[in-house]
């Protein structure tokens, strides 16, 4: 057993334990949880998972062109702030600072948030050099953030919230929960979630409707949202709508050396646990704080309408074929049906400045 398992042994002897405190304790216990341990879990050989950002620089290349036209929309402040929570290894900030130049290039400061020891001490190697000239800074998530005129950026932060699955049984709703005898679906009150499922459902609920309730988000949107005077809020992430999710009955997914399950009570603290994220829910809470056109797509439609695609290939055949040959794989991982581009979803939402 691990030790986030001795730590639940006690608590599961005085009954069952709701999914999603299960999970907040797996991944972000200060000692044992799989986010605040101090190895490395992304990559390739020997780790769990990777990200778009793993396969090369084209994301955070696209981001530096939207982020720019961001910037062009606000009247080009002076100074444009990036604040990329969840940041982990500081790999997109690297990336869009590599990618910017000119006056926008003097003009972004980003900030990297996240208390991840891993995801910190390979961020400090990564942005050593935008460190050294104050283009990027450090804040702890303990920290005060400041109100700025920029943009909010994340990758696949919200899907790592503890999320609660809900299940619809046709005449009750069912919360899954972890007993000493393994997980267990039992009768509860989902209260704003089955409001939310119920009105967002395509038609009548059916036997086995349901999604996983991220209770945290509503707390995290209103924080980082606040931040923002005025600009971007641009988070990628897998999900998809609310209607989508309840149809298919989304839940919690495991992922532990590049494989993928839904047994979550397994190996707990030793495997990176998620649930899809509602975007209809998200862009209502963006809403709430005042941001508008808030709407999401897959991450292949956006990187396909934001990045100059056809400028790029012409410049990639100058460079050596090994190199082009990334370029264009890299590419093809982001766009192609079937590959990441179409896992992942973006949204994005505006907040005007006050006139």
């Amino acid at each position: 057993m691990t030790d986030i398992g001795e730590l639940l042994r006690t608590r599961l002897a005085a009954g069952a334990i709701p999914t999603a405190e299960i999970m907040s304790l797996a991944l972000y216990h200060p000692q044992f949880g799989y986010y605040r341990q101090a190895q490395s879990h992304w990559g390739f050989d020997g780790k769990d998972y990777y990200t778009a950002l793993d396969v090369g620089p084209l994301l955070g290349e696209t981001l530096a062109v939207r982020l720019e036209a961001a910037w062009n929309q606000l009247g080009r402040p002076e100074v444009f702030t990036v604040l990329e929570p969840g940041a982990g290894r500081g790999w997109l900030g690297r990336d869009l600072l590599s990618a910017v130049s000119g006056a926008f290039g003097q003009a972004l400061v980003y900030l990297h948030r996240d208390d991840n020891p891993a995801g910190r001490a390979a961020a400090e190697a990564a942005l050593a050099p935008f460190l050294a000239d104050r283009r990027a800074k450090f804040v702890s998530e303990g920290d005060p953030l400041p109100v700025f005129v920029g943009a909010v950026i994340s990758n696949e932060l919200f899907d790592a919230l503890p999320a609660q699955p809900w299940r619809w049984d046709g005449g009750q709703w069912l919360r899954m929960m972890l007993s000493s005898e393994g997980p267990d679906w039992e009768s509860g009150d989902p209260g704003d979630a089955g409001t939310w499922f119920r009105t967002h459902a395509e038609g009548h609920l059916r036997m086995g409707d349901g999604a996983a309730w991220n209770e945290g988000m509503a707390l995290m949107v209103r924080e980082l949202a606040r931040t923002l005077s005025a600009g971007l809020f641009l988070t990628i992430d897998y999900g998809d709508s609310c209607a989508r999710l309840v149809s298919k009955g989304s839940g919690i997914r495991r992922y532990r050396g590049h494989r993928v399950d839904a047994a979550w009570w397994e190996e707990l603290g030793c495997c990176d646990l998620t649930a899809d994220v509602d975007f209809t829910r998200l862009a209502h809470l963006l809403e709430i704080e005042g941001f508008h056109e808030a709407a999401h797509h897959s991450l292949s439609h956006w990187i396909r309408r934001s990045a100059p695609l056809s400028q790029w290939e012409t410049e990639w055949q100058d460079l050596e074929e090994k190199d082009r040959l990334k370029r264009m794989e890299n590419l093809l991982q982001l766009t192609l049906p079937g590959m990441m581009g179409e896992r992942f979803r973006v949204l994005e939402a505006w907040k005007p400045q006050l006139s």
